[in-house]
């Protein structure tokens, strides 16, 4: 998407460029597995950050009139449409590197992402005991009924949309609900019991998946989906040279968890009578509305578990001493001397904080 110049870039366009490198890195085989994993975590949390601020304000400019609109060099709609081409392109693979990539190479090292299908009975007896113990108390189950009841999402929270019939009327329509996902509250990877030698990992979402029927036991649940709102995250401060700056920015931080939405995520493979209910639930229209896998807030594999394995990370590489300066006995007469340069991250940050520490110790 270029400007009307034709030379120039949009540079949100452009960072999207950027990410997509970082996406690059995690398909690379010659990076050891779990740093691969990190850089889909890092891929994740960027685009987070990118839609609560960055594709907040395009949303914003798709509202203003149009005098405002004809007064901007690029068309709002045209950028907005552009992102989610290229959002949606780069999600499809994100799902095939995780899946065709990453999830085999787990398993030649033993590390079994398991879904609720796949449980043996003891492990089933595990997870449904977790969720009584660990899980009841946040979940949330709210039914919805159009133009009734329209729960609020919160920004950044998981839930699953539940497709259902109740069962005292199998031939009736088909009624709709949303459960939370605790993973604010829990980790995201719950590791079962397992055989010597191998490592079985049940994702949260799977555990309120296999729980769901508990919650609404007069139904017959037909379908789960995974769903995710983001909102407008952005600090929006009239005027920033009168009155109190801080209490503005205070103020206005507040308010990033109640802005209005700049993306709702959804699983790919729901249907689209489903979509189509939460969309006009929620108060929606396309441009909110992306393609996802069947699990968000992958920013989460920043916890993933090692189980001790450090030879699938990047070996250690503590930064080196820069010894003219933190071998010096007179700091100062070594600065006097001659000008130092030191290269962070590889050389050690210590001197700058020994230049600091050094005068406020010092009574002159």
């Amino acid at each position: 998407m270029t400007s009307n110049s034709s030379l120039l870039i949009h540079r949100d366009i452009s960072w999207l460029s950027f990410n997509y490198r970082v996406l690059q890195e995690a398909k690379d085989p010659a990076v050891p597995l779990f740093e691969r994993i990190k850089f889909l975590a890092i891929y994740s949390s960027n685009l987070d950050e990118f839609f609560k601020v960055r594709m907040a304000n395009h949303r914003n400019l798709l509202r203003v009139g149009k005098k405002t609109k004809r007064e901007l060099d690029i068309s709002p709609k045209l950028i907005v449409r552009e992102i989610q081409l290229i959002v949606n392109k780069q999600q499809e693979e994100f799902g095939k590197i995780f899946e065709r990539q990453i999830i085999p190479e787990l398993k030649k090292h033993n590390i079994h992402i398991l879904r609720r299908l796949d449980l043996n009975e003891e492990q089933r007896q595990y997870v449904e005991n977790y969720f009584k113990e660990h899980m009841l108390p946040y979940v949330q189950p709210v039914l919805l009924i159009k133009n009734k009841i329209r729960p609020f999402l919160n920004n950044g929270a998981l839930y699953l949309s539940i497709l259902m019939k109740a069962k005292d009327t199998p031939n009736g329509p088909r009624e709709y609900a949303i459960v939370k996902i605790p993973s604010d509250h829990l980790p995201r990877f719950v590791a079962l019991p397992s055989p010597p030698n191998r490592h079985d990992i049940i994702i949260l979402d799977d555990i309120v998946r296999h729980s769901v029927s508990w919650m609404f036991p007069g139904y017959h649940i037909i379908d789960t989906f995974s769903i995710k709102l983001t909102r407008d995250a952005e600090l929006y401060i009239d005027d920033e040279f009168s009155g109190d700056l801080i209490q503005k920015i205070k103020e206005s931080l507040s308010r990033r968890h109640v802005g209005p939405a700049s993306r709702f995520v959804y699983d790919r493979d729901m249907p689209a009578q489903l979509l189509t209910f939460l969309k006009d639930s929620f108060g929606l229209d396309k441009f909110d509305i992306l393609r996802e896998g069947r699990y968000h807030n992958n920013f989460d594999f920043f916890r993933f578990p090692d189980f001790g394995m450090h030879h699938l990370k990047n070996p250690p590489m503590p930064p080196l001493p820069y010894a003219p300066l933190e071998d010096a006995t007179d700091f100062f007469s070594a600065i006097r001397k001659s000008d130092h340069l030191i290269h962070v991250p590889y050389q050690s940050y210590e001197p700058v904080v020994r230049f600091l520490k050094k005068p406020c110790a010092t009574p002159k």
